[in-house]
């Protein structure tokens, strides 16, 4: 209460006679392509005293954000994007008393347009800021600018009054205190030397915004460790876990005392990091960072990764084996007899070329699979599969005692093996089903892909229990209790799956196979779609769990208009694992399905439709570049551009008219999490 008292008193009663003014405002334009301009704003701001970021929120005795409001904008000119800031920092406020979004020294804010009106000369706007030192804080007020587009132009002399009257007219000047905080973007300061130091803390405080950040790196970290188990499935093959004990005895034996035969042992291990993150790097080099990131929906990418998938599977069931070149290993062999440093590091190739038949399959899915999240991924994988096969040698040259726990070697590497490649099978079907998602064949329908896992698992299933047996395996009387504990494992698995023939969910495995909507019967086996008895509104389609979704922004812009409701944005993709996830765990919530079917205006944007845009709609990229030719690119860009970000899904809150509407949010499996911020939206 005290707070609250003090924040009213500073802003209405101490300083109603203030006649300070430690801010002053100029603008500059620069000229873009076509009609396009970039309005700069510019504040000067005298030391000591503060001016308030666009980001700060007026609620809970917050200081009043800066707002900058175009006079006749809709009808004269088209905002491009969002007014970016230039030199905002959070830091803690003796005056409010937390940490707050602020400007010291300078401010700069710019906006892109684009000019509807062919003879518009100049813009009319105002800034509405709050100016505040350590102790107290002046009155907000408002500043007329002008925008110069023709540095000749004639401006009227009564340009305050006009931009006074139109703000009066137009909005309420206590909602003037309290613009969409959504309409900004914070791009690294320039102004002050403790900014970095400040975004930090930025982090550090706002659990959301930090959220948003990590999100990056716990995926890589989600793909560090799932390279780092199939390392350890890797190790437990035929062609890698017989070597464990050969080279730790070889270090030890050909080393003068312990210290040197741990120490080769250590270095061994390295090596084998190195060039397996050497692969990873080439990877990444080849087809570049942002290139693979776009692999998860290339149809032409996904065939391939079928394909290949099938013939690492086959490989592994015991059809044939995929060697690299006798020659290879053998000029290998020949290198790692001279001893030393080189010695040792082509021991470690040797390991890799000679055990490529077992490891060459999940070191290729590895790939596959990283690749499709880009950037880094292919390093990260590699370095945690190689890391896992690594460790072993290290610790058994470390401590040689340990070698005589080791099981022996046997049937059940065999079995490892087999296990491997009906689960490389399985995964070559979800790349399969990706390329008939983005060309919407319908050939792959989600009941034929869980009718092919059933079949797969239930294989695997049959094998574990001793039920059928592969070409390599030799006669066995009876199976170990580990694997009959696995094979029913596997087997309740596969009958889980069952029901997902007649339309149950299998929230377990969301995300693998299509979504509920892209089946033969998305009701269920009897029941017929609603769609084609309910009259939906004109461009709109029912989507997953019966919500009314539009395809296309405009046409959903102009519904939401018509019925007066909110915008949900839905960047998502045909292909995308994540997006599925989202649909089919986090929206089938009563309360969030409630939502999305009455609240809002669903409009889903797939950034990997492959459909052709007619020939006077393409044009050239500005965000890349390149010629945008389909429905995918064209939403792609549209992310890109307004939003910065390329993955999905990125769900976005806008008001009927296409407001920004609170920060967007990006992949949130958790339910409640995703409903709050839903309803901030909401009440925004």
């Amino acid at each position: 209460m005290k707070k609250l008292l003090f924040a009213v008193i500073a802003l209405i009663s101490l300083q109603l006679t203030a006649q300070q003014d430690p801010t002053s405002w100029s603008t500059e334009v620069k000229k873009g392509s076509d009609q396009e301009y970039e309005l700069i704003t510019t504040a000067v701001i005298e030391p000591g005293w503060h001016v308030y970021s666009q980001t700060t929120s007026p609620e809970n005795r917050g200081p009043i954000p800066t707002t900058l409001s175009f006079y006749e904008v809709e009808e004269q000119i088209e905002l491009l994007g969002i007014n970016e800031e230039t030199g905002s920092y959070r830091e803690y406020s003796p005056v409010w008393e937390f940490p707050v979004y602020q400007f010291s020294d300078a401010a700069v804010f710019k906006q892109k347009i684009k000019v509807l009106d062919t003879e518009l000369t100049y813009i009319l706007a105002e800034v509405f800021f709050m100016t505040c030192d350590e102790e107290r804080c002046l009155r907000p007020k408002g500043v007329p600018l002008i925008f110069k587009l023709d540095p000749n132009a004639a401006v009227p002399p009564n340009v305050a009054d006009v931009i006074e009257t139109y703000l009066d007219e137009e909005k309420d000047p206590i909602l003037a205190m309290a613009p969409e905080v959504s309409s900004f973007q914070v791009k690294e300061p320039q102004q002050k030397e403790e900014v970095q130091k400040d975004q930090d803390a930025k982090k550090k405080n706002d659990p959301e915004v930090a959220d948003q950040e990590d999100k990056k790196d716990r995926s890589l970290w989600t793909i560090f460790i799932v390279a780092f188990l199939s390392g350890f499935a890797a190790l437990l093959t035929p062609c890698v876990f017989p070597m464990i004990p050969l080279t730790v005895s070889f270090f030890t034996k050909q080393s003068k005392n312990r210290a040197k035969a741990i120490s080769n042992a250590i270095l061994y291990g390295v090596f084998i990091i190195v060039i397996y993150v050497l692969l990873g790097t080439v990877v990444t080099a080849i087809f570049g960072s942002e290139s693979l990131n776009q692999l998860s929906t290339n149809v032409y990418f996904n065939v391939a990764f079928f394909l290949i998938l099938v013939i690492f599977a086959a490989s592994f069931l015991g059809a044939f084996e995929i060697t690299l070149p006798q020659s290879w290993a053998n000029k290998a062999d020949e290198k790692a007899n001279k001893g030393g440093i080189v010695g040792i590091f082509f021991m470690a190739l040797a390991l890799a070329i000679v055990s490529f038949s077992c490891t060459g399959p999940i070191v290729g899915s590895l790939i596959v699979e990283a690749a499709s999240k880009g950037g880094l991924a292919p390093v990260i994988g590699m370095l945690g599969f190689s890391l896992a096969i690594a460790l072993p040698f290290a610790l058994f040259a470390i401590f040689p005692g340990w070698l005589n726990s080791l099981p022996k070697s046997g049937g059940w590497l065999t079995t490892v093996k087999v296990v491997l490649g009906f689960l490389e099978l399985a995964l070559a079907f979800k790349f399969l089903s990706a390329a008939d998602l983005v060309f919407q064949t319908h050939y792959l329908e989600r009941e034929v892909f869980l009718a092919l896992w059933i079949a797969i698992f239930g294989g695997l299933a049959l094998y574990l229990l001793g039920k059928i047996n592969m070409p390599h395996h030799g006669p066995e009387s009876s199976i170990s209790v580990g694997r009959l504990f696995l094979g029913l494992i596997v087997l309740t698995f596969t009958i889980y799956m069952i029901p997902g023939l007649w339309g149950a969910p299998l929230k377990i495995i969301s995300g693998f196979p299509p979504p509920l909507n892209y089946a033969e019967a998305p009701y269920g086996v009897g029941y017929t779609k609603l769609e084609a008895n309910l009259e939906l509104p004109e461009g709109a389609h029912l989507t997953v769990h019966d919500i009314t979704a539009f395809h296309d922004y405009e046409q959903g812009r102009a519904y939401a208009q018509k019925v007066n409701k909110p915008i949900l944005l839905d960047f998502t993709g045909w292909a995308c694992v994540n997006c599925r996830k989202m649909e089919e765990r986090v929206w089938s919530e009563p309360a969030i399905l409630t939502m999305l079917k009455t609240d809002f205006v669903l409009i889903s944007l797939y950034v990997d439709d492959k459909n052709k845009l007619p020939k006077e709609q393409q044009y050239r990229s500005e965000v890349t570049g390149k010629k945008v030719r389909t429905i995918g690119d064209k939403w792609m860009e549209f992310q890109k551009k307004n939003y910065q970000v390329a993955a999905q899904p990125l769900y976005v809150i806008k008001d009927k008219d296409g407001n920004d509407k609170g920060q967007p949010i990006a992949y949130t499996p958790e339910a409640d999490r995703y409903e709050a911020w839903l309803r901030k939206g909401l009440e925004k």
